[in-house]
């Protein structure tokens, strides 16, 4: 399994159907499990390095229709990673502070700083998906009426592209991820939601109105993978119909990119080689200086 396995090749349309949402690369789900831990344990030490060295910073994007498994991918996924490396954001409806910036403004603010993880569970490519299916959404946005002249939806495919490469040029690795999960599976989610005791809380109506648009929004994706998937950050389209390959297919993106960022442990300076040394030699004096209890703490020890 590698990362081509999954990428939508820059600069060629992509077809969805071409994708099986059920393939699992000839992994048994035994095996998968064996290959997600390992993951787990790669990704762990990596985040470390990424941290320590404080140069770069990952922004991976999860998208998905309703019920493809993006809670649960970064549950298992990020399960070993230490939780002060991680920034998690989860984009809702915007809010009407939101709705008075641009469309990229409060994914600005959620972007992850130096050193760090950061996952945004939908991003600013609702804007070209979700508001591209219900164009009403506009409206609400308080454009002016030039911003919404001519094809809106290549202008902010370009927007997109141009923001990341920003982002990139400026030491931030763009990882973006489409689960693929096909109407049937979406459907047995959704109703396991209802009938399974203490999942009903996860249950959405409108996520079902939503499937009235399933073909929409299978255009929608399309467009828009294959309008923004670059060299620079490109798309990976993962098979999700089986959440244990789902769970082992993103882990896998993650640690190879990271690898491919080819961190190290920071260089250790002259100055602090000398503070080491300085530090070892404190510590060596203050063992050989430490004396036993004094005889009035040992005989009250021994009284009691």
């Amino acid at each position: 399994m590698t990362l081509t396995d999954f990428v939508a090749k820059p600069g060629r349309p992509v077809r969805l159907s071409r994708f099986d949402t059920n393939d699992t690369h000839g992994m048994s789900k035994q095996d998968g499990q064996g290959l997600l831990e390992k993951n787990v344990d790669e990704l762990s030490k990596l985040q470390e390095m990424l941290y320590s060295q404080d140069r770069h910073a990952l922004l991976v994007i999860l998208q998905a229709m309703d019920a493809a498994g993006k809670d649960s991918t970064i549950k298992h996924v990020m399960s070993g990673v230490n939780p002060q490396g991680v920034q998690i954001c989860s984009f809702k409806a915007p809010s009407s502070r939101e709705l008075d910036h641009d469309y990229l403004w409060r994914s600005v603010l959620a972007l992850p700083e130096r050193g760090m993880i950061g996952i945004h569970n939908r991003s600013y490519y609702e804007e070209v998906l979700i508001a591209r299916v219900h164009p009403a959404i506009l409206d609400r946005q308080q454009l002016p009426p030039k911003a919404r002249e001519g094809d809106i939806w290549k202008r902010r495919y370009d927007q997109i592209n141009q923001f990341e490469r920003f982002l990139v040029e400026n030491g931030t690795t763009v990882v973006k991820i489409f689960l693929h999960v096909s109407k049937k599976e979406q459907t047995k989610r959704l109703l396991n939601r209802i009938d399974t005791p203490g999942k009903e809380w996860k249950f959405s109506l409108q996520d079902v109105k939503e499937r009235e648009h399933w073909d929409d929004y299978q255009s929608a994706y399309e467009r828009a993978i294959t309008q923004t998937s670059t060299e620079h950050a490109p798309w990976y389209v993962v098979p999700a119909d089986r959440k244990w390959f789902l769970h082992l297919a993103v882990g896998h993106i993650i640690v190879q990119t990271m690898k491919g960022l080819k961190l190290a442990w920071p260089e250790v300076s002259e100055r602090q080689r000398q503070d080491l040394a300085e530090g070892r030699r404190l510590l060596g004096a203050d063992t050989r200086g430490r004396k036993g209890p004094s005889k009035g703490v040992r005989r009250a020890a021994d009284r009691s």
